[in-house]
């Protein structure tokens, strides 16, 4: 279904638009310095490009008819060096304005990144990739003329105008009057034409975003592999069709909206010349004050100047008034609340013992849903190890975000040493904490840029020792490259048990005091966990282990085994224990056996 027709009538006025404004304009605030010699260099310019008229008018009136042809060469010579220095002065102004643009341009784009990077897992969820991908490449790019030349011209043309215009004053007011009556015309209709497209770089921005987060889900390896299996193939490039044609449409209504009124006014503008001209000879003809061929010249000369300059500057007004569109959708993404802060003054821990404690927990994801976890009260000393079992939905894997503060708790505290983890510093907090998930995550970069994304100074001699620890050294010893081997998107190159090897000898580098492993076993076939397995108990010697478990043969030795129903400890006890009781964690492990014997 094609999109709705824009509605052309005025909108309302924008009670945000003058504190927007405001803020786009704070964004050049550290860059005052250049932008006042772009401001000078911009005056020096202006009146350059209105003294050739002057020169021409003197040459028209006294030179020529005199035959003074010293004053003649000096006044040609004067035209040659006004367009010289004009030329100069335009190649500074560009390259100063652009340089401030590209950093204005860099400092968005690290801002927003940094801002995401603290955002906490939930928006994550609940926000598509491609999405965020659109606000970083498609909607800072777009700015890309605005803030790299956008704000100059608007300078470079305004001041250009005001110049032109007082000249024009100077050599005949009255034709300046009639040469200026449309202008309020002018700009109220660019002032329309901007309103227009700024609503449709509004929707066009979000189609974007939409065919982003299509081609991010669509064709990565995960995504092609779902679609070839599946036989959509074909019906992903249709849907991909429909979405680029609603793009294409949206485009050419932003291009062309008020391309006509905006082609009138160039008409007009165009036309002027001619209509001084008419008014000068009816002024004569009627008896008024005669106007020297050079002062006509000038004029009109002046006049085509003051064209250039004004379509610019009312262009460059509809681009700007489309810009804030781009530049709200940026604001959006800045004014994102954190929900993961760290406090003003927050506690450091050189190297925590690991003491891991849950105090009357409570978590839910928003204010309005119900509890996910509800008063879990567990204590893992120093060393000691906690396995989390239960169905699925029982809230494990939420109970294990929280220990790395992934989420914040909504009630009660998680403490490591005694430090609620809200208190620590996101740096202590990260080295303290090491995750292996069951969704290990490599990046398309080479075996040893992996592992190093874990300790970015690891020798050569830590690698292979932490891919030994892991079990991987010799596999990765035999690929071609060795550890420079690129694993791939997504690390579609190595098996499972291979990249969760992998994910294991990263975290060995990291070398933290307090291990969660998240179902790390759990996709894995009975063969493959057994070696992972082993590597993880390398990795989870002297450490404090907490293991979230859906197969239950790899928490038989932990310590304490905590069985979680509807976000609820339901048991907890060693395994003999629990077996003990017949209770829920006896019935898992009778469902595990069956599974087991089955081959499942």
């Amino acid at each position: 279904m094609r999109p709705d027709r824009i509605d052309w009538t005025p909108p309302p006025p924008d009670p945000d638009r003058p504190r927007q404004v405001r803020r786009i304009l704070r964004l050049f605030r550290p860059y005052r310095g250049r932008l006042a010699v772009v401001a000078v260099l911009v005056g020096a310019s202006s009146l350059v490009s209105v003294a050739s008229p002057f020169l021409l008018r003197e040459i028209l009136d006294v030179a020529l008819p005199q035959q003074r042809t010293g004053l003649l060469s000096l006044l040609v010579l004067g035209m040659i060096v006004s367009a010289v220095l004009g030329g100069v002065f335009g190649v500074l102004q560009t390259l100063i304005s652009t340089t401030v643009g590209q950093r204005v341009m860099h400092d968005l784009r690290t801002a927003v990144y940094g801002r995401l990077q603290r955002m906490s897992l939930a928006f994550f969820t609940r926000t598509r990739t491609g999405e965020v991908q659109s606000r970083i490449a498609n909607d800072i790019g777009g700015m890309q003329a605005t803030v790299t030349s956008t704000v100059t011209s608007l300078v470079s043309n305004l001041t250009g105008v005001i110049a032109t215009v007082v000249a024009m004053l100077a050599l005949d007011w009255r034709l300046t009057v009639v040469s200026l009556l449309l202008l309020p015309v002018f700009v109220w209709i660019s002032r329309r034409v901007g309103d227009e497209r700024k609503k449709i770089t509004t929707r066009r921005q979000k189609q974007m975003a939409v065919m982003a987060a299509t081609v991010t889900e669509s064709l990565s390896v995960s995504g092609i592999l779902l679609g070839r299996t599946m036989g959509r193939a074909d019906s992903l490039t249709r849907s991909f069709a429909d979405e680029s044609e609603r793009l294409v449409d949206l485009e050419v209504r932003s291009n062309m909206a008020g391309r006509w009124r905006m082609a009138v006014i160039g008409i007009v503008m165009s036309a002027m010349p001619a209509l001084i001209y008419w008014t000068a000879g009816l002024a004569l003809h009627l008896g008024g004050p005669a106007v020297s061929l050079g002062t006509l010249v000038a004029f009109t000369s002046l006049q085509q100047g003051l064209f250039r300059p004004t379509v610019s500057l009312l262009s460059t007004g509809v681009q700007i008034q489309t810009s804030l569109a781009l530049f709200q959708r940026i604001f959006e993404y800045l004014d994102l609340p954190v929900d993961i802060t760290e406090r003003e003054d927050p506690v450091s821990l050189d190297r925590a013992k690991g003491e891991v404690r849950l105090e009357n927990v409570e978590f839910r994801y928003d204010d309005r849903g119900d509890p996910v976890l509800t008063g879990i009260d567990i204590e893992v000393p120093a060393g000691g190890s906690l396995a989390v079992v239960g169905t699925t939905g029982a809230g494990k894997s939420t109970l294990g975000h929280l220990v790395p503060r992934l989420y914040d708790v909504t009630g009660g505290r998680v403490t490591l040493d005694g430090v609620d983890v809200r208190d620590l510093d996101f740096d202590s907090l990260a080295r303290a904490v090491g995750v292996v998930s069951q969704e290990t995550y490599l990046f398309h970069a080479s075996v040893a840029d992996n592992l190093r994304f874990a300790k970015p100074d690891a020798t050569v001699e830590e690698l292979h020792a932490a891919a030994r620890a892991a079990q991987i050294h010799d596999h990765v010893m035999s690929l071609p490259d060795g550890y420079d081997t690129v694993v791939g998107e997504r690390g579609h190159r190595f098996s499972g048990g291979e990249k969760q090897r992998l994910a294991i000898a990263r975290t060995i580098l990291r070398d933290p005091p307090v291990l969660l492993l998240d179902e790390a076993t759990s996709a894995l076939d009975t063969r493959t966990e057994r070696a992972v397995q082993e590597a993880i108990d390398a990795l989870s010697a002297n450490r404090t282990t907490i293991t979230i478990a859906h197969r239950l043969s790899t928490v038989r030795g932990a310590d304490q085994i905590v069985v979680l129903d509807r976000g609820r400890v339901v048991e907890r006890g060693t395994h003999e224990e629990l077996l003990g009781l017949d209770g829920r964690y006896a019935a898992l492990v009778r469902r595990d056996t069956r599974l087991e014997a089955a081959g499942e």
